[in-house]
């Protein structure tokens, strides 16, 4: 489903047109009404997956696209990546309700231009949709303290990293479907690769969260999901705040 903005072309012609990505019906409801209420920006369309995203992008033109990081068909960052290559110059805001820690670096280093959770006030999704509009990078001063402090030199605070920040993206997808309980070969054939594929990456996810054996991983891949939906399925009922 793809919605397409019913504006006049004369009202909308000064305004930065916006693709909203998201697989739940009520959030993207919820940002279309936000958006549309503003008087410098207008939502074109609207995707719940990747194909639709990427079909939407090429026939509305939009100016800018936010994207959900979870998707029922995949990963958001394998989303953002895709416009990263195929429309360089098309800025990407990631709005998602995982935490910043967890996804914004993530997030930038796939391409984005932006990360912020559904949890912040509505006034301040607007902002961070409107700075990345115009060509900014949005980030929270937490999340770009942090950031910065990486690219000086590392973590020097102390603070202890977690264990999933070691996951690449994609052993991060893989630890994510195990706790949903899809087998080995489920998830090979939901990414589009092979058996022995998703095995390696079992095997390097045991390895960079010190798990000693098949049933300790997927008991700690369901329970991170769990959270992960738990936080999730709480977002989707309450929407923007």
């Amino acid at each position: 489903m793809v919605y397409v903005e019913q504006q006049s072309k004369s009202k909308a012609a000064n305004k930065g047109r916006i693709l909203v990505v998201d697989d739940h019906p009520v959030v993207r409801e919820g940002l279309t009404y936000l958006i549309d209420e503003e008087e410098d920006m207008v939502v074109c369309g609207t995707s719940q997956n990747i194909p639709e995203a990427m079909k939407a992008i090429e026939s509305l033109k939009p100016d800018m696209v936010t994207v959900d990081i979870s998707l029922n068909d995949a990963s958001g960052l394998e989303l953002i990546k895709m416009i990263k290559t195929q429309f360089p110059d098309l800025p990407v805001l990631a709005l998602s309700v995982h935490p910043e820690q967890l996804y914004a670096e993530r997030a930038i280093r796939a391409g984005a231009k932006g990360y912020i959770t559904k949890r912040e006030a509505t006034g301040q999704i607007i902002t961070a949709i409107r700075e990345v509009l115009n060509g900014k990078m949005y980030l929270s001063q937490r999340m770009t303290d942090r950031l910065l402090q990486s690219m000086v030199g590392g973590n020097k605070s102390g603070a202890e990293t977690s264990p999933i920040d070691r996951l690449s993206d994609r052993e991060l997808e893989v630890f994510s479907l195990l706790g949903r309980g899809q087998g080995t070969r489920q998830i090979a054939e939901h990414l589009h690769v092979s058996v022995k594929t998703i095995e390696t990456y079992r095997l390097r996810i045991s390895e960079k969260l010190n798990v000693d054996n098949a049933s300790e991983l997927l008991w700690s891949a369901f329970q991170w999901a769990s959270e992960q939906d738990k936080t999730r399925a709480a977002e989707v009922l309450s929407g923007p705040s």
